[in-house]
This record gives structure tokens, C-alpha cells and sequence, in this order.
């Protein structure tokens, strides 16, 4: 069990109320040089494009459109942050992989997020979503090498749950939990959810909120 336990550190109505209060876009970023100051603990969500990053974020937050969503592979091109009730910010980061035939993270990632996730003394999370339907892949490898290499703690988030059986969820769950635990970065709970159907979204909520009290 890891120091920030889900049923410790903070209730559900907690979390509930944290997430249920205004979010508001702040800025859209495309270098380091324009991100905002760092007055609120961070949360960062990254993954493969097309992994639901977007329609994720808006489910936690209760939102249709808050964070945009799109069928177009690489379309999030900006570090883009929203401010959740002036006590955690929210960070959508571009996803990697987009080129169809993308055979590493692009340099143009690497120097823009590697260098946001590395230096930000205020991220206290990096949200690594891993679509339950592939699973693991390269890239996805690469990007936890990325988080080792930054020593910046990340915690797996499987998407697209109701995409699959409760057999199906067990084996990729087991799979990820076992590929988390190469890695000195990884948080140790897997977390397994669906945007389109609300399923698990409880205990990241408490997750993410306990981080406001770090």
C-alpha cells in the first residue's frame, strides 16, 4: 500500500466537492517560456493521442466540453491548464505518437513536455492513461522512461473500460500493474476508468485531491 492511501487522506465527499467546483481554462502554452506562475499544486494528465485524455478530464470535472475533444489524433498541440477552484490545477498535455508511423516521442514533445514535467517544482502528479484496449505499448514505454529519467512521480490510468469484459479488464490490469512495477517513478494503484460511463472515476478523484495536501 502506497503513503497516500485511497481510504485515508481524504473522503469521498471531499473529493466529490473539490471536483465539483468551477473549473476555468486558464492559458494554452506552446513554450515554456508562457507557463503560468506556479501559485497551485498540478496535476498533469498525458498518454498516446486518441487514449481519452480529453473526454476523461471532462468526466472528473462533470463537463461536456471543458477540455476539447476530438477524433483527430494529435489535435491537443499546447500545454493547456484550468484552475479547479483555485486549489489544484488541472494540466492537458499534447499526446504523443500521433505520426502514423511514429517509431519514438517526437523531439518536439521531448523538449517542451519532458522539459515542463521535469522542472515544475509544483506538479505533484503526472496521470499516465493507457487506453484498456491496447495497453501498454512502445511509446507508452518510452514516456515512463521519460517520467524515471525526470523523477516525476506518474500513476497509470487505464481508459476505455466499457470496451471490455471483466475478464478481459483483469488481464490488462494485471499486465499494467506489472509494468508499473519497472519503473521507480510509477505510483503503485493502477486506476481503472471510463469517461462515457463513469465507471472509476471515485477513487482518482480521491487521489487526485489528496495531492492538495501534499
Amino acid at each position: 500500500m502506497s503513503r497516500l492511501t485511497l481510504s485515508g487522506e481524504i473522503s469521498d465527499d471531499e473529493a466529490r466537492r473539490l471536483f465539483a467546483q468551477n473549473c476555468v481554462f486558464v492559458r494554452g502554452c506552446a513554450d515554456l517560456d508562457s507557463l503560468p506562475p506556479p501559485s497551485l499544486p498540478e496535476v498533469a494528465f498525458v498518454g498516446r493521442s486518441n487514449c481519452g485524455k480529453s473526454s476523461l478530464i471532462n468526466a472528473l470535472l462533470g463537463r461536456r466540453a471543458l477540455a476539447r475533444v476530438s477524433n483527430t489524433p494529435g489535435r491537443t498541440r499546447e500545454v493547456n491548464f484550468f484552475s479547479l477552484g483555485d486549489t489544484l490545477m488541472l494540466v492537458d498535455l499534447p499526446g504523443y505518437g500521433y505520426a502514423r508511423a511514429a517509431r519514438s516521442i517526437s523531439a518536439v514533445w521531448q523538449d517542451l513536455i519532458f522539459n515542463y514535467l521535469r522542472g515544475r517544482a509544483n506538479l505533484r502528479r503526472t496521470a499516465l492513461l493507457i487506453d484498456a484496449r491496447r495497453g501498454v505499448g512502445e511509446l507508452d514505454r518510452m514516456a515512463m522512461g521519460l517520467l524515471d529519467e525526470a523523477a516525476v512521480s506518474f500513476a497509470l490510468v487505464l481508459t476505455k473500460i466499457d470496451k471490455l469484459s471483466s475478464n478481459e479488464l483483469g488481464r490488462v490490469t494485471s499486465s499494467v500493474a506489472q509494468e508499473a512495477k519497472r519503473h521507480t517513478a510509477a505510483f503503485p494503484e493502477i486506476f481503472a476508468s471510463s469517461a462515457r460511463d463513469g465507471l472509476g472515476l471515485g477513487p482518482l478523484k480521491r487521489q487526485l485531491a489528496s495531492l492538495t495536501r501534499q
